[in-house]
């Protein structure tokens, strides 16, 4: 059976633990058809709104509960029948943001 990857991070992409700039990252994820899942909210917002056509971007609110932010996440998603252009706002309590 083959192994679906369908998690990636930079330092997998090759980047080797360097600082990458966001635009960078949203590059590779467009040409690798990748939605990016980045703590860094303010840069991906504002990224989105001057670029929107990318596999989706899901921004969150750091959590000391990895569990919980992980449920959230799953939450925010899993309803969602594409990710492509859209910007997800997750947050430690309360329901997504989606736009």
């Amino acid at each position: 059976m083959e192994k679906l990857n369908i998690m990636l991070t930079v330092q997998e992409a090759g980047k080797d633990n360097q600082k990458i700039p966001d635009e960078e990252v949203l590059a590779f994820a467009v040409c690798e058809n990748r939605a990016v899942l980045t703590l860094n909210r303010r840069h991906f917002i504002r990224l989105h709104g001057s670029q929107p056509d990318h596999a989706g971007i899901i921004v969150c609110k750091a959590d000391d509960d990895l569990g919980r932010m992980a449920t959230n996440i799953n939450e925010a998603i899993s309803s969602l029948e594409t990710l492509t252009g859209q910007l997800i706002r997750v947050y430690r309590s309360g329901k997504p943001s989606i736009s």
